[in-house]
């Protein structure tokens, strides 16, 4: 059992508030954390901490997000299957399949042929540019501070996103959501993207948070040939309304916001050992920066 000397109470049942120490949360309801004058840590239960910040009562407590080797491995697996995804046709080729039709007419582009750019250089974003990397892609990322990474170009601040976007072929999104991001995926970013590319046109993949996009822009894009495709595991409104025309677009790919759930006991894990070295007396990791949002 994970910190055995600890008692664990669950919201929303009774429990002593003076004793709790720690909090882990996702999604809590505003206002919930109130009362609770030793608290020492908020854990957030996902890699961001956005669904945290909405709660305008939140306690002054350091906010430590999740960083986990599974759920970072299982974001680039995503990731990269569906830069796959869009590279090799498999659309085509899966409708040719059931049209029992024999064609490749166009040939396929190789990865080495293809520009990625990656939205955001945290944990996530620079795993999933290596990985792209190694696969042949040609790979620039963006962060908001200026980051370097071996073996990928990098951009920052609004010049450096107008630049990685004029050349690039596939947007990978792994940002998080802030005051600055939120709707950054709409009809002005992806004019910005490249049109003459490889791959017939630009392609969306997203997996940091639905409220980075606007939904009705991506449709009005694969409309206009302003994208080509996309491949979404995250939405402005969860679970996905079924008369969202992005579940039957032939262009697009829908996951239900499952690409990188981790393991509950390899989270689980993480923060008791965050635990056990606070008490020790070593500092926390991965504490964010409010002010920023991340």
């Amino acid at each position: 059992m994970l910190l055995p000397s600890h008692a664990f109470a669950v919201l929303g049942q009774p429990f002593d508030r003076p004793r709790v120490g720690y909090v882990l949360s996702w999604r809590h309801p505003p206002g919930a954390l109130n009362g609770l004058p030793n608290l020492k840590v908020v854990f957030s239960l996902g890699a961001g901490v956005d669904h945290l910040l909405v709660d305008p009562a939140l306690p002054d407590a350091p906010i430590v997000r999740v960083v986990d080797s599974d759920l970072t491995a299982r974001m680039s697996e995503w990731v990269v299957m569906h830069a796959l995804i869009h590279l090799r046709q498999l659309r085509r080729y899966e409708r040719q399949q059931r049209e029992r039709l024999w064609a490749d007419d166009d040939g396929q582009p190789k990865a080495a042929d293809v520009q990625v750019g990656v939205l955001g250089l945290g944990v996530l974003g620079r795993d999933a540019a290596a990985k792209l990397g190694t696969l042949g892609f040609r790979v620039a990322g963006w962060s908001a501070t200026p980051k370097t990474l071996d073996g990928v170009d990098t951009f920052s601040g609004a010049d450096g996103l107008a630049r990685l976007l004029a050349q690039t072929d596939m947007l990978v999104v792994l940002l998080p959501l802030t005051a600055e991001t939120k709707g950054l995926l709409d009809a002005g970013l992806f004019a910005r993207l490249k049109r003459d590319g490889p791959l017939g046109g630009p392609i969306l993949i997203n997996a940091g948070r639905g409220g980075l996009q606007v939904d009705a822009d991506i449709v009005a894009a694969l409309a206009s040939g302003a994208l080509k495709g996309a491949s979404l595991d995250v939405f402005e409104r969860e679970p996905l309304p079924v008369d969202s025309p992005l579940w039957r677009h032939p262009a697009v790919y829908v996951s239900p916001h499952n690409a990188a759930i981790s393991e509950a006991g390899a989270i689980a894990a993480a923060i008791a050992r965050q635990i056990e070295a606070f008490e020790r007396g070593e500092p926390l990791e991965n504490v964010i920066d409010r002010a920023r949002g991340y």
